[in-house]
């Protein structure tokens, strides 16, 4: 399927299409009908490379430290043997198959560049992130070994060209096209050891070998040749994204600042893929985590090779109003100033990373790229106890437990993880109307943490809903459970049960609810609420938008179970809402019992 400029990634495709070779003209990126093609997919990240936060393994902070730490207890072929089958489960088939029926057509794959070393080079590289002294042997290893020409060149055995062939086959049989995605380049693209899983950071840009060669630019280069050398014409990969998130090339850290060393290394790898007769596009990332493009416009790039270009930026906690803008026109994260970027330099854009964020904050910016036809790529497709995510993996224990690590194995397969309906809504359909988050029949319980899936100011009203500075840190869901709007949502205990409850609920806030009734009925609304505050909090209930029986007054102290009033209700669809008059009652459920007769 190809999701053609200007059409919805919802809409059914007319007839689905084979996949072309993909190229440039001007701001447009084109099949080879020369349609014009928009990007809008997922990530699969945490698969070929852990980010510690994806596993809810914080305190280990990247993959080499999840490593080190099973190391410490387990014999390295163990380690090896946990991360075959872990790669063999974590994405499969069934994970490409769901992310077709949301009606997207790609993935991005991020790879780690170890996936590419042999068993005795990968082992070689495990010393050293057992031990930093261990270094320097590395990388006089690897400087033997780029010589005599035995890096990344058994294309059969590899992990990493074997698990390439696997989503490649996968994703054509659901007409998906695949992003390639260096996502730890050779030596660390940055700082961040999370994203690069480096040894020592910036080693890209820094490390010499004992012939003074930045061998892991070398190393880098190579790699990218050898994909090429496989992949040149293969219609099924969109985008070669040559390193993911360059971070860190500040003078503060020893390097130019200004951009030039990245410069350079993407004038090399473009040349060499070219020169296979290569005509894939190419997307570029600028510094500062993928959004800054000093001295990497086509003009200050030294190649002739121009074209198949296309630049990328990643969306963060940023500001979805498309008229809001960055001083730095080279700063292209923001809206305004990606779409004045390609205009001005007549190059295609992307949004290779974006999420992380809530519901409302993703179907705002789908809704802004959308209108500009610039693709994006949701990160991520899964995660552990994932709120933001369009899958959510159970919680598994401890890594470092063979429990831990079997539960993990058994949890993450796509058969055990939950969608989050809430998560693909925003993302696949940012202007539908509510809609019931589940169904609710009356007379019958309504739990208030099922409120109508849907957008801020349609099927709920919350003070915090989106978070748009990176540098404040509040979540918009306070209690971090079951849905990713900016209600807050709790576990929290109610007599012998702990349950889902809405809390800090402040003035001016509602919630929604579509209700169905199969029979005309009379009942009597009852509501469980507690209040942990002194003063007394005031909730009214609307039906239709007709309050019932005034407020309810909700005083301090425990759960208990407080009447609403009563009401009649014809058969058919209505709208229920729970408004917030006065702040400080904590509500877990509204209930509609069934009264003798008609009142």
């Amino acid at each position: 399927m190809l999701l053609l400029a200007g059409s919805e990634p919802w809409a059914t495709p007319a007839a689905a299409q084979p996949l072309s070779l993909l190229h440039t003209k001007g701001p447009a990126l084109l099949d080879a009908q020369n349609r014009p093609v928009v990007l809008r997919g997922i990530n699969v990240g945490g698969w070929l490379l852990q980010e510690s936060y994806i596993l809810r393994t914080d305190s280990l902070n990247s993959q080499g430290r999840i490593q080190q730490a099973m190391l410490r207890t387990m014999p390295e072929a163990d380690v090896e043997d946990f991360y075959r089958r872990y790669r063999a489960g974590f994405i499969t088939k069934a994970d490409i198959d769901f992310i077709a029926r949301q009606g997207l057509n790609c993935v991005r794959l991020p790879l780690h560049y170890d996936l590419f070393l042999t068993g005795a080079q990968r082992r070689a590289r495990t010393r050293a992130l057992q031990n930093p002294r261990h270094v320097d042997a590395y990388v006089q290893s690897l400087s033997t070994w780029y010589d005599q020409n035995q890096l990344f060149t058994d294309a059969q055995n590899l992990d990493g060209f074997r698990l390439i062939d696997d989503v490649l086959r996968w994703c054509a049989a659901n007409r998906l096209y695949v992003v390639l995605d260096l996502h730890a380049a050779p030596g660390g693209q940055g700082a961040d050891r999370n994203i690069s899983d480096c040894l020592v950071p910036l080693d890209l840009w820094k490390r010499r070998d004992a012939k003074g060669r930045l061998l892991y630019q070398d190393l880098t280069v190579r790699l990218w040749q050898q994909i090429s050398r496989r992949y040149r014409t293969d219609a099924r990969v969109a985008l070669y994204d040559f390193l993911n998130e360059p971070n860190g090339l500040s003078t503060a850290n020893g390097l130019a600042g200004d951009n030039s060393e990245l410069s350079e290394l993407y004038s090399r790898l473009i040349d060499v893929v070219r020169a296979q007769n290569d005509q894939h596009v190419v997307l570029l990332e600028g510094n500062g985590y993928g959004n800054e493009y000093t001295n990497l416009t086509p003009d200050k790039l030294r190649t002739p090779h121009k074209g198949n270009l296309m630049y990328n930026a990643h969306r963060y906690w940023c500001p979805n109003d498309t008229t809001a803008s960055d001083a730095n026109s080279l700063q292209i994260n923001l809206i305004h100033n990606l779409v004045t970027f390609r205009e001005r330099w007549q190059v295609p854009v992307w949004v290779g990373e974006t999420g992380e964020n809530s519901n409302e904050w993703f179907a705002a910016a789908v809704q802004a790229l959308n209108q500009q036809n610039i693709g994006w790529c949701h990160w991520t497709l899964k995660r552990v106890d994932g709120r933001t995510s369009l899958l959510n993996v159970p919680r598994y224990g401890s890594l470092l437990t063979p429990a831990g690590r079997m539960a993990l194995l058994r949890n993450s397969e796509f058969r055990n993880c939950t969608v989050n309906t809430d998560v693909v809504a925003a993302l696949t359909r940012p202007t539908a109307a509510p809609a019931a988050f589940v169904p609710h029949v009356v007379p019958g319980t309504i739990q208030a943490a099922d409120y109508d899936l849907g957008r801020l100011g349609q099927a709920y009203s919350d003070t915090y809903a989106t978070r748009t500075d990176f540098r404040n840190h509040t979540p918009h869901n306070a209690g971090d459970a079951y849905r990713n709007d900016g209600v807050d949502i709790e576990p929290m205990p109610d007599s012998t049960a702990t349950i889902l409850a809405v809390s800090h609920m402040e003035a001016g806030e509602w919630l929604s609810y579509t209700v169905t009734v199969p029979q005309t009925t009379a009942c009597a609304v009852q509501l469980r609420a507690r209040n942990p505050t002194a003063a007394a909090a005031q909730l009214l209930v609307r039906v239709d938008g007709q309050v019932l029986a005034g407020q309810v007054t909700v005083p301090g102290g425990g759960w208990q179970t407080l009447p609403v009033g009563n009401v009649q209700l014809a058969a058919g669809t209505h709208t229920m809402q729970l408004y917030v008059e006065q702040p400080g009652a904590v509500v877990s459920w509204l209930q509609f019992v069934p009264l003798a007769g008609p009142r």
